[in-house]
Parts: C-alpha cells; structure tokens; sequence
C-alpha cells in the first residue's frame, strides 16, 4: 500500500522548487504586503471599536455593535469583493473588547483614585493590561488574516496562490506547484506561530493580576 507514494516522491521533479524560485518569490512578497497591511487595519479598527465597546460609549457603542455584526456574518471573500482589496477585521474588535472587558475593575478604580481621566484610566490601566490579554486571540487571528490573503487571487492581486495558480496553468505541473505552495504558506505561519510565542512569553501578565 506504500508503493503510491513511493512513486510519487521517486518521479517528484525537485528541481521545480528552483526553477519557480524567483516567481514564487515574488508572491510571497506581495502575500506578506497584504497580510501588514490588513493586520495593521484589523489591529486599528480592533482597537478603536474595542475600546468603544468595552467603554459602552453611547451611540458610537451601537454603531460598533452593528459594524461587528456585518463583519462576523458575511463572508471574507464577499467583504473583498466589497472593499476590493478586503478588510479583514476577523473579530479583532471582539478579541480587544474581550480583553479590555476582563481587567479586573479594582485596578481601573486605582486609576481613578490617581485622579485619571477615564481617557487617562484607559490608556495607562486597561490598554496595556487588556492589549496583553487578547495577545493571543488577536495574534490567532492575525494568522488567519496572512492565510486568507489567498483569496485575493479572486481579484487578480499576484499573492502566492495566484502564482501557483498561474503557473500550474501554464506548465500543467500540479503536484510540484501545490506543494511549493504548501511549503511557503508552512514557511509563514511557523515562523509567526515562533515569534507570537516569544512575545507572548514576554509580555505574559504577572498571575497576580
């Protein structure tokens, strides 16, 4: 029952990887160039409407609410149909108000006994007590976001499953082209999963908090 996959990896053209080094290359810095910048609106637009939601700031608490709401019931790629390039908040606003909802209130009540501002309170006492909290939900998510950066194919945007796609078109070399692709996407979220671990490790609250 072996014999497939012997097969497969004794006829497995490893030169491929070579020969596509410089067009594969080049999709991955575009996948990388999207993945910053929907991660850096995410974070954004996280933390804005986080804060808004986690304060229960009238008016603009609604307005969040109903954004979120759209946002967790369309699907990613009809959002990048919509916005073009996309905008993948990807519940980032819940994981911020997530955590800033879970600081402990003895410790905003100590920053107003300091004679904080309640703009004061949040961004000594609850934005970097809270930000540490949703460290790992919203790092979840940031991986998802580089992921779903595959979706912009759809748009023609030259990430690196448009490449592949391309030039599985244009060599009729499918198993070669799909696990290069593999490779690449495997190469990213590793690396990221080891360096959210190192931040997490040492931006980890105290457990007194």
């Amino acid at each position: 029952m072996f014999d497939r996959p012997v097969h497969i990896l004794a006829s497995f053209d490893w030169s491929f990887f070579w020969d596509t080094r410089g067009a594969f290359w080049d999709g991955f810095k575009n996948t990388i160039k999207a993945g910053v910048v929907g991660i850096l609106l995410a974070y954004l637009i996280g933390l804005v409407l986080g804060a808004v939601r986690a304060q229960r700031i009238p008016g603009l608490n609604q307005l969040a609410a109903t954004y979120v709401e759209v946002i967790r019931n369309t699907p990613i790629l009809v959002q990048i149909f919509f916005l073009f390039y996309g905008l993948p908040v990807l519940g980032m606003t819940e994981n911020f108000r997530a955590g800033f909802e879970a600081v402990p209130e003895r410790l905003r009540e100590a920053g107003y006994a300091l004679g904080f501002t309640p703009l004061k309170a949040f961004l000594n006492v609850t934005l970097p007590i809270g930000g540490r909290i949703a460290l790992p939900s919203t790092i979840n998510t940031s991986i998802s976001v580089l992921k779903n950066t595959s979706l912009l194919l759809l748009i023609g945007y030259p990430e690196l499953t448009y490449v592949a796609n391309s030039i599985q078109s244009n060599t009729f070399i499918v198993f070669e082209t799909f696990t290069a692709l593999a490779v690449y996407y495997l190469a990213i979220v590793w690396t990221l999963s080891a360096l959210i671990r190192f931040l997490e490790a040492r931006l980890a609250l105290p457990e007194a908090l």
